[in-house]
């Protein structure tokens, strides 16, 4: 399920914020644009002699065209094996040696690859990361070994999950045309095809300095690392970016239903309706309001999903929400719950309805819109208290399009967020006709597990 994200702090409780973290932390990044088109984006924080560097590609599974599904994650891959200064696996353990970790993700959005190491390490990590963006090998022999290793990650994080499996589908089914219907990780069949000329073409494309940004959060002096950057990137040269053309999801025009049979020990019902998503951070109302939303429903225990649906009407074993604001795609908002013994998923799915109807037609509380608000903010405060994750707030904003210092803005907008607001975004977007349901239909678990066919990947 997707999580909640968490750029938000009331007014009741922006003190608290003050008090509890740190100056530093606070503090505002500087940001250089080399020659080349890479930004580079720092923010000092000297709580810990550490230190996290991400450089971001603005490439995504939404990228990609079809027969070459799950391309932007394979490269994530490759990017391990090696360039002519440095070997196959060497990258990592070279990480390692210097007494830190290493890894990296891809999303519909981006793809992104992280180190996190003493300070004096900064500049060792920048110059194999740079070595690996222009001068990957791509052998392949390696990439015969990779490809198993994603097919079977695909099989165990997906084939061999049921509600994995009724998430895929439900994008599949939810969206028509947005490539955000295509699987993360790429349909199997194209995987089965895929090739490493495909993994080429898609290094030569998107990976140049214009195309990315490089993000390093921890206890170092900005001018010093906008040198290394100098030193390490400034060389690499740009390339004309293929044209990112519009990609707009038709209209729809009527309540879409799926099912998914699948081993499993517990039925599944999930809805996604059809929102807005941030475009502009002064000009939108209505993503605010839904992030509100999120947290009346279920951003505590004593959430009215928690409340309402598991103690009192015990309708559901577990029920919960899912809502992203920040996006290139368009926008869903998830409710997501299994019945309780005795309870069918019909009656589970009116019953999530009927909760969203509830405030639609009543509204909220203001004790209660307060107390969701300080839940937001407890969440806000745990995650700045970490380097990387002050990096990834960063890195995922500007993946969104959202330029990182308009989070201040973010933050200002949810503290705004009225009951009124609440209640009216409940009434105009969950309607039949923005929503899909998708229901996973529990079938008899194996008696043994399906053995395993390579090593599951660790990227």
């Amino acid at each position: 399920m997707t999580k909640h994200y968490s750029r938000r702090i009331t007014a009741l409780t922006s003190l608290i914020l003050a008090l509890a973290v740190p100056a530093a932390v606070l503090a505002n990044p500087f940001e250089k644009q080399l020659a080349n088109g890479l930004r580079v984006i720092v923010k000092e924080d000297r709580r810990a002699p550490t230190v996290a560097s991400m450089v971001w590609y603005r490439a995504g599974s939404m990228d990609e065209t079809s027969g070459t599904t799950g391309v932007a994650h394979l490269l994530e891959h490759m990017m391990f094996k090696g360039t002519p200064s440095t070997g196959p696996g060497e990258f990592s353990r070279l990480v390692a040696a210097a007494g830190g970790r290493d890894n990296a993700f891809t999303s519909k959005d981006y793809t992104a690859y992280f180190q996190q190491v003493p300070k004096q390490k900064l500049e060792q990590m920048m110059q194999l990361e740079a070595d690996r963006m222009r001068h990957l090998t791509l052998d392949p022999n390696e990439f015969a070994q990779e490809i198993k290793v994603v097919m079977e990650e695909r099989r165990l994080r997906t084939d061999d999950q049921p509600q994995a499996l009724l998430m895929e589908q439900m994008g599949a089914v939810a969206l028509q045309a947005h490539p955000y219907r295509v699987p993360v990780i790429g349909w199997m069949n194209d995987l089965e095809s895929m090739t490493a000329q495909d993994a080429r073409d898609w290094y030569e494309r998107w990976y140049v300095p214009n195309n990315a940004y490089l993000v390093v959060v921890g206890d170092v002096d900005h001018q010093e690392v906008f040198r290394l950057a100098e030193k390490y990137y400034g060389a690499l040269a740009p390339r004309a970016l293929p044209q990112r053309k519009p990609q707009v999801e038709p209209e729809q025009t009527g309540i879409r239903r799926l099912t998914v049979k699948a081993p499993a020990e517990l039925p599944v019902v999930l809805m996604a309706y059809k929102v807005p998503v941030i475009r502009d951070v002064d000009k939108d109302v209505d993503p605010y309001a839904l992030e509100m939303l999120a947290a009346i429903l279920d951003g505590h225990e004593a959430a009215r999903f928690s409340k309402n649906l598991i103690r009192e009407q015990r309708l559901a074993t577990s029920a919960g929400v899912g809502y992203d604001s920040t996006a290139r795609g368009p926008g869903l908002f998830y409710l997501l719950g299994s019945p309780s013994e005795g309870k069918t998923r019909a009656e589970l799915e009116a019953g999530l309805r009927a909760e969203i109807a509830r405030i639609a037609r009543e509204g909220v509380a203001a004790d209660e819109l307060a107390r969701a608000r300080a839940q937001l903010v407890a969440s806000q405060i745990y995650k700045l208290d970490s380097m990387f994750a002050q990096a990834m707030e960063i890195g995922q904003l500007e993946a969104a399009g959202i330029p990182y210092q308009s989070n201040t803005r973010m933050i200002e907008k949810l503290q705004a967020v009225t009951a009124e607001q609440v209640k009216a975004v409940a009434q105009k977007y969950f309607r039949d006709e923005q929503l899909t349901v998708a229901e996973l239909d529990p079938q008899p678990l194996p008696q043994a597990p399906r053995p395993r066919s390579a090593p599951a990947g660790r990227h």
